[in-house]
Parts: C-alpha cells; structure tokens; sequence
C-alpha cells in the first residue's frame, strides 16, 4: 500500500513540475536557467517513478 500511495503523490509532484516547467519556458524561453533546472529536476522524478513503476 505504502508503494501506492508513494507512486501516486510521485505522479502528482511530476505533473505539477510538468505545469510549471511548461509555463516557465513559455515566459523566459527554453534555455533560461531557471527552466532548465526545472526539467533537470523532472527528469530526476520521472526517474524515480520509472524505477518504482
């Protein structure tokens, strides 16, 4: 149950970052550093998803 409930606040945390890594982009642009850490980030959470999934 514990893996669950972990898999889905961990899918909730990526969609957010998702949202606001899209919106970040669409106002500084794809290559501004504040959006680039926002998608090193992700990429982090998708990780973990994928190694529990």
């Amino acid at each position: 149950m514990r893996l669950i409930i972990g898999k889905h606040l961990l899918s909730f945390k990526i969609h957010m970052l998702r949202s606001k890594m899209v919106n970040l982009a669409k106002d500084r642009g794809f290559t501004h550093p504040a959006v680039v850490a926002c998608s090193q980030e992700l990429d982090s959470l998708l990780n973990r998803y994928q190694n529990i999934a």
